[in-house]
């Protein structure tokens, strides 16, 4: 019960600290897309380093395919990480290409998006975290908001694409 009750007041001051983050990158830039893009830098590098502390705290192995890494993706590190866990829905028929619906993103507690600011995507920095830390193990993703509840929408959808696996480039000598 008691780590319960810290987990929400470490979710609640990332919140309310990432909305701080956002006002300030939007005083800083002048348009919304310069904003995104800042986001979305951001998460990527949070990625970059996140999956080391994922594939540590979890023990979960190397997925085998793109259902696996979505699973993983929604049943363990947002639930871990945000503290919810996201349905994986909307496979494309080559099973390359899927969507996670938050049906609460706890990134957008206590939030209004401006109409000043109708191009903002307030949560972009999923995005680019989910890009960067799936880069670390060799996947190349594109990652994108097609829905959010900021804009009226009923849920809000994160839509992956599969691009490539990654090659692994070992250093001379080191196979």
């Amino acid at each position: 019960m008691k780590r319960l009750c810290l987990q929400n007041k470490n979710s609640e001051l990332f919140t309310l600290t990432y909305g701080a983050l956002v006002t300030q990158l939007c005083k800083d830039y002048e348009n919304d897309e310069e904003v995104n893009k800042q986001l979305d830098k951001m998460g990527y590098n949070i990625g970059v380093r996140l999956i080391e502390d994922f594939l540590a705290r979890s023990s979960i192995g190397r997925c085998q395919d793109f259902r696996e890494t979505a699973d993983v993706i929604a049943k363990v590190a947002f639930k871990m990480y945000l503290g919810i866990t996201p349905s994986v829905t909307n496979w494309s028929p080559a099973g390359d290409e899927f969507s996670l619906i938050l049906e609460n993103n706890p990134l957008v507690d206590f939030v209004e998006l401006p109409d000043n600011h109708s191009t903002l995507v307030y949560s972009s920095l999923l995005c680019g975290v989910l890009r960067g830390a799936l880069e670390m193990v060799q996947m190349a993703v594109d990652v994108r908001f097609a829905q959010d509840t900021l804009r009226g929408d009923s849920v809000t959808e994160i839509r992956m694409k599969f691009i490539k696996r990654i090659e692994e480039n070992l250093p001379a000598g080191d196979e």
